[in-house]
């Protein structure tokens, strides 16, 4: 079992987004407040999020409420000013991978704390970030690549019309 954990996300539409491939993927999605979106029923019905129901969501009020409530025995901390890249570190079943707000990441202590957990994801120094549902999308594959890619479909549709 993989887990995400977003910690202040802003925007709906990013979550909804990670929703998805934590649908997708069997990964745990574990929601920090505040949240910048209501995930009521009612609003999760209006936002079209079919596949809400095929993830586990866990809502905390903040990160003190988190930890008390979960043995993290490995995370992985996603920052743009992380020491290494994604590639360099390796995914344990269960990992927690954790991701700030879309407007200001991770709070600094956080990443001080766990600074040989932090890593980043590599690209140009003109770009400031990738947008936050496609940062997770790439952890959350390495994580399950390192994995084998457990419980998940290992075929594809297609035929061959030799």
């Amino acid at each position: 079992m993989l887990n995400v954990v977003l910690v202040a996300p802003e925007i709906p539409q990013n979550t909804g987004n990670i929703a998805r491939t934590c649908a997708a993927t069997g990964t745990v999605l574990h929601l920090v407040k505040p949240l910048g979106f209501d995930i009521s029923d009612a609003a999760v019905k209006r936002a079209g999020l079919d596949y809400w129901h095929l993830v586990d969501v866990r809502v905390y009020e903040d990160l003190d409420d988190f930890f008390a409530r979960n043995d993290v025995r490995q995370l992985r901390l996603f920052s743009t000013k992380a020491p290494r890249a994604y590639t360099e570190a390796d995914y344990a079943d269960g990992c927690y991978l954790f991701f700030g707000r879309e407007t200001k990441g991770l709070p600094e202590e956080l990443l001080e704390r766990h600074y040989e957990s932090c890593v980043r994801i590599p690209m140009r120094e003109a770009a400031r970030s990738l947008n936050l549902s496609n940062s997770v999308a790439v952890g959350v594959f390495e994580a399950l690549r390192q994995q084998e890619f457990p419980h998940l479909r290992e075929y594809g549709k297609m035929k061959r019309n030799i």
